[in-house]
This record gives structure tokens, C-alpha cells and sequence, in this order.
């Protein structure tokens, strides 16, 4: 394979990846905890936080700190593991035409 092509390959991959990319950032994710649940964007901006007030005491703010933090956690960690996945898969697809 000469130059110009693995280039046009290279091309094609980082269009492929940029696709992928835009179409995450207009995927919602969703992280959970007990009593919390917060949904991003996959530009990991923050669209709501739901709070299960029902089984919420005042007492509680502490651990409902802490859930939004995992819950926010939960959701972004999807957002990687989907852009993750994305990129593999690209690479894994020009490798076989290399």
C-alpha cells in the first residue's frame, strides 16, 4: 500500500471517528444511585437530576451528596466507555484493510 492511500485511510478513519463522536454527543446517559438519578449529555453536560424526595430525610444531605456524585460518576463513565468502544471498533475495521 503506497502513501497516499494509507493517508486516504487515515482520512477516513479520523471522518469515521468524528461521526461517532457528534453522534454520542447528542446520546443521553443515564447514571443511578438509590436516591438520585442524573442524565448527561454525551458532551458531559448535565441535563437533570432527579431526587427520590419520598424516601429523603433531612438528615440525609450528606448521602445525598454523595449519591449525585455517583450517579453523576455512573453516567460519565458510560459516555467513556461508548467512546471507547467507537474508537476500537474503527481501528479494528482499518487493521483489516491495512
Amino acid at each position: 500500500m503506497n502513501l497516499q492511500a494509507l493517508m486516504k485511510q487515515a482520512q477516513s478513519m479520523q471522518k469515521n471517528i468524528m461521526d461517532s463522536k457528534k453522534k454520542i454527543d447528542e446520546m443521553t446517559f443515564t447514571g443511578k444511585s438509590e436516591l438520585v438519578e442524573v442524565k448527561m449529555n454525551g458532551k458531559r453536560e448535565v441535563l437533570s437530576v432527579e431526587i427520590k424526595s419520598d424516601e429523603l430525610e433531612k438528615d440525609d444531605l450528606e448521602i445525598l451528596e454523595d449519591m449525585i456524585k455517583i450517579a453523576t460518576n455512573d453516567a460519565l463513565k458510560q459516555i467513556e466507555k461508548e467512546l471507547n468502544d467507537i474508537i476500537i471498533t474503527n481501528i479494528i475495521n482499518y487493521k483489516g484493510e491495512i
